[in-house]
């Protein structure tokens, strides 16, 4: 009678896929894979067999609303120091400040619902990585509501030197804050987003400043320079959408199919040609101008949206490679 067979790493490791495989609903009750595909182009020369060659994000709600609240708090704060810079009404000024410290303080709890626990985020303040997207981010998520704050509080009290250098602090990370969400989904091994590394940053970025000069606008702040920030976020936009929708490889198709392509098309009417020919066709109408403001708020919430959907519809396409 032969010994029982004592389990080695590598069947363990064999195990561990086969219940993930089966958790994912790539195998039946049996352990065998079904046949069809959700794609049917896919075969043995796409992916691995027909199997998702990357694991979908886990990410909720809570991080593209992050992705938007944070964005555009970071592009209130650098409007804020170039308001007072330019000379602006100092109301301009205050209310670009306390938009930025709000979005700030909003900011904290979205990320540490999706991390689900307080300690995991400042864990991820123990130690200092240049090279990962994510703890830059979060030390500069803890720098930015810091300064923010203190620019906020600094200019209701009357302590403008206070507020001024703080303000000054904000600014520069809130460069960091509107544009490295898109850096982050860039340095994933998510096909789509990976195919976005270098666009995704400005992409996100043109979005924070749309959405930025939008609340600034709907709390009935008229300067010219608002409305001209408006309008070159909206080209910006514009142009990005022309690129999703001449190209035609593999990895964008989630951009231009199914339900995540419906949503980044919505997002990217309401953030780019809607309001672009709004601030073009009613350049002195205040009206046109709020409508602009709207249509580029809820375009920048969904944009965001369209993409954490259009990632997880990536990751279980098994068509792309990763090179």
């Amino acid at each position: 009678m032969k010994p029982p067979r004592v389990p080695d790493n590598a069947t363990e490791k064999r195990l561990d896929e086969i219940r993930e495989q089966a958790a994912l609903g790539q195998l039946d009750a049996k352990g065998v894979r079904p046949s069809g595909s959700p794609f049917p182009e896919a075969d043995a020369e796409h992916g691995y067999y027909g199997l998702p060659i990357v694991k979908p994000p886990v990410w909720t709600w809570e991080v593209p609303v992050y992705f938007f609240v944070g964005g555009t708090a970071g592009a209130t704060s650098v409007l804020a120091l170039a308001a007072q810079l330019s000379g602006a009404p100092r109301e301009l000024v205050r209310d670009a400040r306390w938009i930025a410290a709000i979005g700030a303080a909003a900011s904290g709890p979205l990320l540490i619902l999706d991390l689900g626990r307080p300690e995991r985020f400042l864990n991820m303040l123990r130690v200092f990585k240049p090279q990962s997207p994510m703890s830059v981010g979060a030390w500069t998520l803890s720098l930015f509501g810091t300064a923010s704050a203190a620019a906020a509080i600094g200019e209701e009290l009357g302590l403008t030197r206070i507020g001024d250098a703080a303000a000054f602090v904000a600014a520069l990370s809130g460069v960091v804050m509107s544009t490295y969400t898109g850096v982050l989904l860039g340095a994933t091994a998510i096909p789509v987003w990976a195919a976005h590394a270098r666009t995704l940053p400005v992409h996100f970025g043109a979005s924070a400043l749309a959405s930025a000069t939008a609340v600034l606008e709907l709390r009935g702040h008229d300067a010219r320079a608002l409305n001209v920030l408006g309008l070159a976020a909206a080209i910006a936009e514009t142009s990005m959408g022309v690129e999703i929708e001449s190209d035609r490889s593999i990895a964008w198709e989630p951009l231009r199919h199914g339900a995540t392509g419906a949503t980044i098309r919505i997002g990217g009417f309401f953030s780019g040609p809607l309001p672009l020919a709004l601030r073009l066709l009613g350049i002195r109408s205040k009206r046109a101008r709020r409508v602009a403001a709207a249509s580029a708020l809820l375009g920048s919430l969904i944009t965001r949206l369209g993409w954490i959907e259009a990632g997880k519809a990536s990751a279980k396409d098994p068509r792309p490679s990763l090179d």
